[in-house]
C-alpha cells in the first residue's frame, strides 16, 4: 500500500510539472481537446446477481461505436471484474463530456450510474526519453 502511494504522488507531482496538462477551460483554445476519464458502475436497473455480458447493452455498444467514429471516444472497454466499465473521451468541454454521457442509452435506463473526471494522461514516452542515458 505505501509503495502505490509513493508511485501515485509521484504521478501527481509530474502531471503537475507539466504546466500543459492542467489549462482551466477558459483558456483553453477552442480546438484543443480535453479529456475525460468516465467510470461506468451498476446503476438501479441493474439485475441483481447479473454480470456485465448478462445486461443487455446493444444499444450502449452502438453508442460507443458512434462516439469512436465522431472521434470523441478514444478506448473504452469493461473492467474485469464484472462490475461496469471505463471510457476516454476527449471533447471540447465538460458540458459535451457530460451531454455525452447523459445520453448513453445505458445511463438512460439505469443499468449504469457514472463518474466523470478531468484526466490528464501523463506522456510516459517523453519522461522515458528524458531518462535515457545520455539524454542531458
Amino acid at each position: 500500500m505505501k509503495r502505490t502511494s509513493i508511485f501515485l504522488a509521484g504521478v501527481l507531482v509530474l502531471a503537475l510539472a507539466s504546466p500543459q496538462l492542467v489549462i482551466a477551460d477558459e483558456e483553453r483554445p477552442s480546438s484543443e481537446k480535453i479529456t475525460f476519464l468516465v467510470i461506468y458502475r451498476q446503476g438501479p436497473a441493474w439485475p441483481q446477481g447479473k454480470g456485465l455480458s448478462d445486461l443487455p447493452l446493444n444499444d450502449h455498444g452502438k453508442y460507443m461505436i458512434s462516439l469512436y467514429a465522431k472521434g470523441l471516444m478514444k478506448q473504452a472497454g469493461p473492467l474485469t471484474d464484472d462490475t461496469g466499465g471505463a471510457v476516454i473521451l476527449e471533447v471540447s468541454s465538460e458540458a459535451e463530456a457530460k451531454a455525452i454521457v447523459a445520453d448513453d442509452p445505458a445511463v438512460k435506463t439505469g443499468l449504469f450510474v457514472h463518474e466523470l473526471h478531468p484526466w490528464a494522461p501523463v506522456a510516459w514516452e517523453e519522461y522515458l526519453k528524458r531518462n535515457e542515458p545520455g539524454s542531458e
